[in-house]
């Protein structure tokens, strides 16, 4: 088997300057992390082995004073800050700029909007409910904001107000694209003419790595896809791996690569071609790859462990 690691899978500059600001302010004392800090186990482990305490925000509320507590590249509603504010916490902000820039942006808009009580704006969030960043940027309109995922969703909105639309950063450019036509056809078929304010708010760095991972799926027989189970950054990459390439297999560990094929007295290679189809003749090439949760250190370990197995 020729083996090779996706150049460009692995943390995003939003998690990577989370990682790194939680392993410079460990040096410093006790430190806790409001959620995972990255939706990947293998990497909340690593760093609770260095002293990373995760917490809930039932946990926020009965810290003593003085504590110190990261926020992860996620992003918070403001109500965290106030609780930490109340409390006496000390806040390591790390959340990403670009969501950052997003949560300014919303809360703008509603500042600028909500007073307005002839036509009272919808502010409408292309994102997965319930997402950490999501409930961040819902804080910014007091929880006013409408989330929607799909088209088929958009019957939730009033076709009588104005709309301001904006995305969750790591959504599908495809997907908040098809939102907005659909939410523009409904508005042609509708008597009143209705304000749409569509604002593409999508990280493009995390967005080109579709392409890019679509090309590396292509260029391998078999695809190791590393990631999280709670990341869904993560299902959604697989399944744009998983459409160019079928033989993409998701892992979370090292300990997984064997499962996957579950070889049955035969060797992993034979497993490995059975399970795909393929002739294995010209020598059988495995990419693995992963999403934005993924550290690179466990993609090598997965590379490790395949290149061991006979």
């Amino acid at each position: 088997m020729q083996i090779s690691i996706d150049e460009h899978s692995g943390f995003c500059f939003g998690v990577t300057r989370a990682i790194k600001a939680a392993e410079s302010e460990l040096a410093n004392g006790p430190l806790y992390c409001l959620g995972d800090i990255v939706h990947n186990g293998q990497e909340v482990s690593r760093l609770e082995m260095k002293g990373l305490a995760t917490i809930d925000y039932d946990d926020l509320r009965t810290l003593p004073s003085h504590s110190r507590v990261l926020l992860r590249a996620h992003g918070e509603p403001p109500s965290t800050y106030w609780i930490a504010q109340q409390r006496g916490i000390e806040i390591i902000d790390a959340t990403c700029p670009v969501v950052k820039k997003l949560q300014d942006r919303i809360r703008a808009c509603y500042e600028a909007h909500k007073n307005d009580e002839a036509q009272p704006p919808q502010i409408v969030i292309y994102g997965q409910p319930g997402h950490a960043e999501v409930i961040g940027l819902q804080g910014q309109t007091n929880n006013t904001a409408i989330v929607i995922e799909s088209p088929a969703q958009i019957d939730r909105l009033d076709f009588t107000r104005p709309i301001y639309l904006f995305s969750q950063t790591t959504k599908s450019v495809e997907g908040f694209n098809a939102l907005v036509e659909a939410i523009q056809l409904q508005i042609s078929n509708c008597k009143f003419q209705v304000a749409l304010e569509a604002h593409d708010t999508i990280c493009r760095n995390v967005a080109n790595r579709v392409a890019e991972l679509q090309d590396f799926a292509r260029a391998n027989d078999i695809v190791l896809f590393v990631g999280g189970k709670k990341s869904s950054n993560a299902r959604v990459l697989y399944k744009n791996c998983v459409e160019v390439n079928p033989n993409t297999f998701f892992v979370s560990s090292p300990d997984e690569v064997e499962k996957v094929f579950q070889s049955e007295g035969r060797s992993f290679s034979e497993a490995v071609l059975q399970r795909s189809g393929l002739s294995g003749e010209a020598g059988l090439k495995v990419g693995i790859c992963g999403a934005t949760s993924t550290p690179l250190w466990l993609m090598q370990k997965v590379r490790d462990k395949l290149s061991l197995i006979p």
